[in-house]
């Protein structure tokens, strides 16, 4: 009785999610496009030493050094960029998309054009929701964050960071979309660097934000459906000609 209860159990997981990937694919309709199902996680980090070694500059090429220990670092070394734990990982920048995958489990997808479906909005904040994306040979961490920016009334921050530098950051342009019940809303912007913290990058606005009512407006039974599609900078494509 007890196989039989978890087999069922199982299937009826299996079920709803094929049901999510229905509802996402019924409202992007577009050829190609890759849905990926994202669960929330509560955060776990909320260090403000990591985000202000994070805020270093990196114009000199000095990527932030780790001020876990008291040891002196090699000055490329990169503290772990994952926004949901207080990790004490560090290492190059060629090789945190692999501590990504294999340490914090976070899923990544290939392709222009993707949907990233966020499941159970409705709980509480701080959670977050995060995805890779690999394209044009470069992989972008999305990060949803549901967040009390004032007590009692929570928002939603949607950004997108380069696993990358700067400089190659200012190369592309992504697009986070939302469709749903004839309404559209769209926000275009360039990638943020993820050698600056991602939490700055929300508590500076500079990102798609949405009230709880909007996001009410645009949810479809406590889930969140957002088109992401990753593009080249077309100005930085024509200064490469020249």
């Amino acid at each position: 009785m007890l196989f039989f209860t978890q087999c069922f159990g199982a299937v009826l997981d299996l079920i709803h999610l094929r049901f999510q990937h229905y509802k996402a694919k019924r409202v992007f309709s577009a050829a190609g496009q890759l849905v990926c199902v994202v669960n929330p996680t509560h955060s776990l980090k909320y260090a403000p030493t990591l985000c202000a070694a994070a805020q270093v500059s990196t114009e000199q090429g000095i990527l932030p050094p780790c001020h876990h220990h008291e040891a002196v670092h090699d000055p490329q070394l990169l503290p772990c960029t994952c926004p949901l734990f207080s990790c004490a990982w560090e290492g190059h920048l060629e090789v945190v998309v692999s501590h990504l995958r294999q340490t914090h489990r976070i899923n990544i997808l290939q392709g222009a054009e993707i949907v990233f479906l966020a499941t159970d909005m409705h709980l509480p904040a701080p959670t977050d929701w995060i995805i890779m994306h690999s394209c044009l040979g470069h992989q972008f961490l999305l990060v949803l964050r549901k967040q009390e920016k004032y007590e009692g009334h929570p928002q939603f921050f949607a950004t997108m960071m380069l696993i990358g530098t700067p400089t190659q950051a200012n190369n592309f342009t992504y697009r986070l979309e939302l469709n749903r019940n004839q309404r559209h809303l769209k926000w275009e912007a360039t990638p943020r660097s993820i050698l600056e913290c991602v939490d700055s990058v929300i508590s500076d606005g500079d990102c798609l934000v949405l009230n709880t009512s909007l996001a009410q407006l645009f949810s479809d039974n406590g889930s969140l459906a957002i088109g992401i599609a990753i593009t080249t900078s077309k100005v930085h494509s024509s200064e490469d000609e020249m």
